[in-house]
């Protein structure tokens, strides 16, 4: 699905009295829809949600019996993950929207989505999620919520301006992501940070959206208590209490804020190196991506006795169960996961479709777990910072790294809260003078060479894109 500019649209941004925009009838309509918009967007993003758990146990649990093996096999990842590469590179190619736009350009939400473009979106979701490639269901569902709040304004008003499909787009995105993130809270600081609202877009999209997520949320509550499916929702139960933070603890924030950047950014380079090919022999290079991804949860899997799923899918059900039992992990084990865990990321970044926001968050917090034997580092303190750290560079959404960072971690959020805030702010300012395409990755080092040999000026910027280009800056080129 091709994304517009971020929600800024004339007509809302021109408004020179907000308030008197509130107090109009048509504004008043636009509640009463966001509210009823709220109701349908949830049970179909909760539909959603349960169709991918169901076809994720039947892929990796069901069938292999049903096949005849006694358990899963341990090499049985990779002819699903091939199917996976090619389900989606159908998708891409032949139905509207290629699939939604390509999560190795980072988090995207904001403008109308077309509704054309909604089935591509969707089934090379439910190829992507249900069949193990490293990425979350996020996307998605605001692709979902997005065309849903579109269509209900059309149903609604043939001739409605564009700027009342643009606030129930978003409407129905807050419902949709408020869902997944078990909070309208947590939903609205996601979609306000990435789409950029703000000055008198913001109160004006805001109130809408609140409404559509908060009615949407009861929903979701109800739809849980009749079918016992669960809430999917965020949150690590069982952690031990944390009291306050040290000194040694505000330095080690520093650190893996640090560590952070340079493997976040590691990450992203890896998907948009590989992205180019791929698109070009789509049909031959995707399956062969999956096989990659496979390959390296099955090696994990060989090397360390663990299950082959820690490394495959988002993370999103797995985080809770890995924080839950850190002590069964070793040092070792934690690390090779991060790495393992990493590079499936980028590869899935590179071809799939789907959301980059819970591998991110799992591998920040595996990360902190290996981080927590260090001397004066605990485990919550160091869970919560590499969340926050490695989320941020991912997304680069601060704000929102933070705030989840903060909810994951229950009644310990508050206490580890500075520490997060430092891990976050160093791993976003360190990522700004870290190359962040492929072309700056060259030129960047092109200046060291020409440096190391004495045969130009080493402080001169190595493009007018420069490494030290506010971040979310538009990449001039990702091609390898």
């Amino acid at each position: 699905m091709t994304v517009p500019a971020p929600v800024g649209a004339p007509p809302l941004a021109a408004a020179p009295d907000p308030m008197a925009m509130l107090r109009t009838r048509s504004y008043v309509q636009l509640l009463v829809l966001a509210a009823v918009l709220g109701v349908p967007v949830s049970a179909v993003a909760y539909a959603f949600l349960k169709v991918v758990a169901v076809l994720q146990h039947w892929s990796f649990a069901s069938l292999p019996s049903e096949l005849g093996f006694h358990g899963t096999p341990a090499w049985w990842p990779l002819p699903v993950l091939g199917l996976a590469g090619i389900l989606v590179s159908l998708a891409i190619t032949f139905l509207p929207g290629r699939g939604g736009h390509s999560p190795a350009d980072g988090f995207h939400a904001g403008g109308t989505p077309d509704p054309h473009d909604l089935p591509g979106v969707v089934l090379a979701a439910l190829a992507t999620l249900s069949l193990g490639v490293v990425l979350g269901p996020e996307a998605p569902l605001i692709a979902i919520g997005g065309t849903l709040g579109v269509i209900a304004v059309k149903l609604a008003k043939k001739d409605a301006p564009p700027a009342a499909a643009t606030v129930m787009a978003a409407a129905g995105s807050f419902a949709a992501i408020s869902t997944l993130f078990g909070s309208p809270l947590a939903g609205g600081f996601l979609l306000m940070e990435a789409a950029g609202f703000g000055g008198p877009v913001l109160g004006l999209v805001l109130v809408p959206g609140l409404l559509a997520a908060g009615i949407g949320t009861l929903c979701f509550i109800g739809l849980n208590s009749l079918t016992g499916w669960g809430t999917f929702s965020l949150g690590i139960p069982g952690l031990p209490p944390f009291h306050h933070p040290t000194i040694a603890m505000f330095g080690w924030a520093i650190v893996i804020g640090l560590a952070a950047s340079v493997l976040g950014t590691g990450v992203r380079l890896l998907g948009l190196v590989v992205r180019p090919p791929v698109e070009k022999r789509i049909f031959l290079l995707m399956p062969l991506v999956g096989l990659a991804v496979a390959g390296l949860a099955v090696g994990f899997s060989e090397a360390t006795g663990k299950s082959a799923s820690e490394v495959l899918f988002s993370g999103q059900n797995t985080l809770p169960g890995l924080v839950e039992h850190a002590a069964g992990w070793s040092v070792g084990a934690l690390v090779l996961l991060v790495v393992c865990k990493a590079i499936a990321y980028g590869l899935s970044l590179s071809s799939f479709r789907g959301g980059p926001v819970f591998p991110s968050l799992f591998i920040g917090a595996a990360g902190g777990i290996a981080a927590s034997h260090l001397a004066g580092l605990s485990l919550v303190p160091a869970v919560g910072m590499g969340i926050g750290a490695m989320s941020t560079v991912m997304l680069k959404l601060p704000l929102t790294s933070t705030l989840l960072a903060t909810l994951l971690l229950y009644s310990d959020g508050l206490d580890v809260m500075p520490l997060v805030i430092v891990a976050v702010v160093v791993a976003y300012a360190t990522t700004a003078w870290l190359p962040q395409t492929p072309t700056e990755l060259r030129e960047a080092r092109r200046t060291a060479e020409s440096a190391t040999s004495g045969g130009g000026d080493a402080s001169a910027p190595p493009s007018a894109a420069a490494p030290g280009a506010a971040p979310g800056a538009a990449a001039p080129e990702t091609d390898g």
